[in-house]
């Protein structure tokens, strides 16, 4: 069966998700009891996620024609001969009144009859509410034949949350596993250090023990020996602590490079004098410091340097090397790509980052870099930025539709940060509907 895609405006992605069969039409009988079938109007009603008697009445509205939808033989009829064309015109309109979001333009919306009578869709992506247009004619029929309500969901959910617990909880000793192994090797490592040390001093007791069993020896160095066991006797045991002292004691035990590592510098640093040298106070001021103290932030001079770059028309695929060639962890560096890029940016955040999302998705091409930048998101907007919060749904959606994030990770950063120590924070409530759609699109999948 042929598939389309749902929505004109989508007609040529190859990788849009949302797909519905083609429309097939058959004319039946002649004269007045001429009739036009539409035969696979079941499997288009299921793809829209509408009844199928709402397509067929919508067409007998449109066309000024009688239509019928048959429940139990799952038969679509509208008097009169009408071309295929045009019947996937009128369905066309159908699904921008009743069937995609008028937010985002996903086609998985919900039919929300209000207490005034009022019909809405609820978006499952972003979670936008549109009102529909009261004035249509179809709008009454759905009025009095409301949508049944989905059953099951619950259990569902229920199951999906038992099997995310049971994997978090395997993650959880995997994790324990790494630490206890991480100690084992610490522990290894010093132990290592103590065993170089006493060979080093064993060695010295070894060449003691072969002169002694040497057969040149004479008895004159017995008697000398003996007489140094007695005068033992006689001699208080100290320790020179001295830094000089303990300097000698390691470079005797230790090899050269393994001295360097363990020698302590027991000289204390003198402390720098603040003054100002009335020479030097321009230079000073150039730099951009005062009395010694630097003004400008780490994150200050990133973004500086990243601005710089943008500004001279850095293109994308340039951006990983760029980046690379800075200083700071990652996190440092990705909070202040995001930070030059949307600087600020409140309103129109999504649209900003649908525009740059080449940019992001060049800087997150790592391994572990997708649950870095979600905190880079979450950073940005939970400073004073109460529009970008509003948008961040969308914001999210068009990274996942461009794949720069995988659904697994952006689950994992909203369950951590629900039940985390910022769970109080906006950015949650307006990401919730786009997860939850995630989640339920994951489900459905897995049941087709």
């Amino acid at each position: 069966m042929a598939l389309l895609n749902i929505g004109a405006g989508n007609k040529d992605d190859a990788f849009y998700r949302y797909k519905m069969p083609k429309m097939i039409t058959k004319i039946e009988g002649r004269g007045n009891g001429i009739k036009t079938n539409v035969v696979n109007m079941v499997d288009i009603a299921k793809a829209l996620g509408r009844p199928a008697s709402y397509t067929t009445k919508y067409f007998g509205c449109e066309l000024g024609a009688q239509s019928k939808f048959d429940e139990k033989t799952g038969t679509s009829h509208v008097n009169g001969a009408h071309d295929t064309a045009k019947l996937a015109g009128l369905l066309e309109n159908f699904i921008k009144k009743f069937v995609q979001c008028y937010g985002c333009g996903n086609p998985e919306t919900e039919i929300i009859i209000t207490k005034s009578q009022m019909i809405n869709l609820k978006c499952a992506a972003c979670g936008f509410i549109s009102e529909v247009d009261m004035r249509d004619k179809l709008t009454t029929f759905i009025l009095k034949n409301p949508p049944e309500a989905k059953k099951g969901s619950k259990d569902k959910k229920a199951l999906r949350r038992a099997e995310k617990e049971r994997l978090k909880e395997g993650e959880l000793a995997d994790e324990k596993q790494k630490k206890l192994k991480k100690e084992a090797k610490k522990k290894g490592s010093s132990g290592n250090l103590k065993e170089m040390a006493s060979k080093a001093s064993g060695k010295k007791k070894s060449v003691h023990s072969e002169e002694d069993r040497s057969p040149a020896g004479s008895q004159a160095g017995e008697n000398d020996t003996a007489a140094t066991e007695e005068s033992d006797d006689d001699v208080q045991w100290q320790t020179d602590t001295s830094a000089v002292a303990a300097q000698q004691r390691i470079q005797e035990q230790l090899n050269a490079v393994t001295a360097s590592m363990v020698m302590l510098s027991t000289d204390e640093e003198k402390p720098k004098s603040t003054k100002k040298s009335p020479g030097r106070t321009g230079k000073s001021k150039a730099n951009g410091q005062t009395n010694g103290v630097n003004s400008v932030s780490p994150h200050e001079e990133l973004v500086d340097k990243i601005k710089q770059h943008l500004e001279k028309g850095c293109p994308a695929d340039q951006i990983k090397s760029m980046l690379q060639s800075l200083s700071g962890t990652q996190q440092e560096i990705l909070n202040a790509l995001f930070d030059a890029l949307f600087e600020g940016v409140g309103k129109g955040f999504a649209k900003e980052v649908a525009k740059k999302k080449n940019y992001i998705a060049a800087a997150v091409q790592e391994e572990g870099s997708q649950a870095l930048l979600l905190n880079t998101i979450e950073s940005f907007c939970g400073k004073t930025n109460t529009e970008a919060v509003k948008e961040v749904a969308l914001a999210l959606k068009e990274l996942y539709d461009n794949d720069v994030l995988e659904e697994e990770f952006i689950v994992e950063w909203y369950e951590k940060g629900v039940n985390g120590g910022n769970k109080g924070s906006p950015i949650w409530k307006n990401v919730k509907p786009f997860v939850e759609w995630l989640q339920s699109a994951e489900s459905e999948t897995e049941e087709e």
